[in-house]
């Protein structure tokens, strides 16, 4: 039998906000443990959130630019799990009101452009940072990443390959980075994609059962990832097994997926409306405000050095690759 991968992303991008998402501590990445902290992000008994109206805005820049449409209300949930670097025992998140929806981007492919659909993008506020010592058996808690502002990006299943997969992922990433929303850094973890992946027979409808992959730091390791797991899932369904379904940790030095824990769903999160947030209300004005601001899209630019100072497509790739050196051209 021959099978067929589906593939969908999850995008973590950290916002560019000097400022945490519900409080005042500073967001720079490199500061002493612990010390960009306060009683907000550290969830004291007796604290309020307030939200960063920087957030919003720039969640709407990255609805508009990924063609999204924009809810007018939108309401923050708690997450519920329990882990070692998340103080308040929740994650401040968004589950059945999301700010924006049914968006899409398209990737230059060998064969053309390829449309992916976009589910939904939402804002949530970052854990904490195990940091664990190699030589004792214990780990130390950095709390200072805890409440900086981050928006998931969730596409559709459309992905079909490793491949596409790296080309959507790039297209996200240097959408974020243009328009100042994300520093695109992987290596320092504000940029983080988590991957689902099932294998289904070629020709059906239904989907198979899904792994989900994480700790992939760079675009070469998502693709290489995809690539083992589709390979070691057809393994499995070959000679008769099943996949089970549960999240895999991808390990750069040998090359290989592992086991991690059992996938969790939803409704193991218990979410349920933060009692401490207002609903967030975004009317028109403010969306076309932000609209009119929007720099020309890379894709958008390249295609327009191509066509207006016939240059070849490649040099126009190489040209376009920063906001810097092609506003310089």
């Amino acid at each position: 039998m021959e099978f067929e991968p589906v593939i969908g992303l999850e995008i973590h991008a950290q916002l560019l906000t000097d400022a945490k998402i519900f409080c005042g501590c500073s967001t720079k990445f490199g500061a002493a443990p612990n010390t960009h902290t306060c009683p907000v992000c550290l969830g004291m008994p007796g604290v309020l959130p307030v939200l960063n109206r920087k957030v919003v805005e720039l969640m709407i820049r990255m609805a508009l630019a990924t063609n999204c449409r924009i809810n007018p209300e939108c309401n923050f949930a708690r997450k519920n799990y329990f882990y070692p670097d998340l103080p308040k025992g929740y994650q401040i998140s968004q589950y059945a009101h999301p700010p924006a929806e049914h968006g899409w981007v398209e990737v230059e492919m060998d064969g053309g452009k390829k449309r992916i659909g976009i589910t939904r993008i939402h804002m949530e506020e970052d854990a904490g940072k195990l940091m664990h010592d190699e030589r004792n058996p214990v780990s130390l808690v950095d709390l200072n990443r805890t409440g900086v502002p981050l928006i998931e990006i969730v596409s559709e299943p459309d992905i079909q390959s490793a491949e596409e997969a790296a080309a959507y992922l790039r297209r996200l990433h240097e959408t974020l980075v243009y328009l100042d929303i994300c520093d695109g850094n992987m290596e320092e973890g504000s940029f983080r994609c988590d991957a689902n992946v099932s294998l289904r027979p070629k020709g059906t409808e239904d989907f198979g059962t899904r792994a989900e992959l994480k700790n992939m730091n760079s675009f070469r390791n998502v693709q290489r990832a995809l690539e083992y797991e589709i390979k070691r899932q057809q393994y499995v369904l070959e000679g008769g097994g099943k996949v089970v379904q549960e999240t895999r940790l991808w390990d750069d030095t040998a090359g290989a997926t592992q086991s991690m824990r059992g996938k969790e769903e939803a409704h193991d999160y218990r979410y349920f409306p933060d009692p401490d947030l207002v609903p967030v209300v975004i009317d028109d004005a403010w969306i076309e405000e932000i609209r009119k601001g929007l720099p020309e899209l890379p894709l958008e630019k390249r295609e327009r050095f191509v066509r207006d100072y016939r240059i070849s497509a490649y040099d126009a790739g190489v040209i376009t690759a920063s906001r810097a050196l092609a506003d310089y051209y």
